[in-house]
């Protein structure tokens, strides 16, 4: 029987059209600053493949907002396993420990960082499929692939731009990794964390909207929401539920209402245009840019009625990472691509 590949093994294959993507972001404790590092690869069928080190930093108090990349050739990337190299960056995406250290001169600045994390213990912390199975993972459908291997994470160490330093000391955050093989249309997708007073982590959140094409249609809005509470995990994914999902994307804008076996949920997300950042992406077999615009300062309140339970509220003023993927641009963001 074939090995299924781990969660953060590379699905790059020469020859083969890619988008893939792993990804780390940390929010500040209780400050509306985040950091977002992202290493890409999008590979043609027939072409070269290119290698892209992004950083995303988000200062509400400053009320700065940066993102900035570099392109490499593949030949400059090593992918061995967990342990990623794109020029002098690393990335090493281990399950429960992992680290990034880099630096990166765009856009007229400067950033550098060396950080560690690790994977908080207990269910909060293990890996999150949205997809209602993990066999869908590495099957010929949907063509849009992710998989969060650690939801829940503290992230500590250090990060410059510009000649300012930022301490990074416990903060909450996740290691996340996706691919496509083809163009996807349009999407939201959001995640959050929820914590206590005391910094603790005691509730995670995530959720996606998007539209698929088969036989050359394209499709409504399909949705999925999981949300971790303590020891209870609640899944809206079932595809015989698709007629009690309500998803209204108006950028900056995302409401989700949900209705499933274990109960209902109303996911609201926004965030404020000032505090985003727009990426050009490029996709396999695909002329034209698609815009990922993304915010780690969302604002986040979910709303859930289980089936005989209580309801409940949660709630965070910018914990919150919400990204709008489409065609075209946003006037008020100015994009790197």
């Amino acid at each position: 029987m074939k090995q299924r590949p781990s969660d953060n093994e590379p699905r790059y294959r020469p020859g083969r059209g890619i988008h893939e993507s792993w990804f780390l972001r940390a929010n500040h404790p209780s400050s509306p600053k985040a950091l977002w590092l992202k290493f890409t690869l999008v590979a043609e069928p027939k072409g070269e493949a290119v290698a892209s080190v992004w950083c995303s930093l988000f200062d509400g108090e400053a009320q700065r907002t940066w993102a900035g990349r570099q392109d490499l050739p593949i030949s400059e990337a090593q992918l061995e396993g967990e342990d990623l190299r794109l020029g002098a960056a690393q990335l090493c995406v281990d399950p429960r420990r992992g680290r990034a250290q880099g630096a990166l001169r765009a856009q007229g600045e400067e950033v550098s960082w060396d950080l560690r994390w690790s994977r908080v213990e207990g269910p909060l912390g293990e890996p999150l499929s949205l997809l209602p199975s993990r066999a869908l993972l590495d099957g010929p459908l949907p063509k849009s692939k992710l998989i969060t291997p650690a939801p829940v994470l503290r992230c500590s160490g250090t990060l410059t731009w510009s000649g300012v330093t930022w301490r990074v000391e416990d903060w909450l955050g996740m290691q996340g990794h996706n691919w496509s093989f083809a163009p996807p249309t349009r999407y939201a997708w959001g995640q959050c964390i929820f914590a206590d007073e005391q910094g603790a982590p005691f509730a995670v959140a995530e959720a996606l909207s998007g539209r698929i094409k088969i036989a050359g249609l394209t499709t409504p809005d399909l949705s999925l929401l999981t949300l971790r509470r303590g020891g209870r995990e609640y899944r809206f994914d079932r595809m015989v539920d698709l007629w009690n999902q309500r998803a209204d994307v108006r950028f900056p804008d995302w409401t989700l209402r949900m209705k499933g076996l274990q109960g209902e949920a109303l996911l609201s997300m926004r965030a404020r245009p000032d505090w985003m950042v727009c990426l050009g992406y490029k996709y396999p077999s695909s002329s034209k840019l698609s815009y990922c615009l993304n915010s780690k300062l969302a604002s986040v309140s979910l709303r859930v009625n289980p089936v005989n339970e209580d309801p409940f509220e949660l709630n965070s003023l910018h914990g919150g990472a919400l990204e709008f993927l489409q065609p075209m641009q946003e006037a008020r963001i100015q994009p790197v691509v």
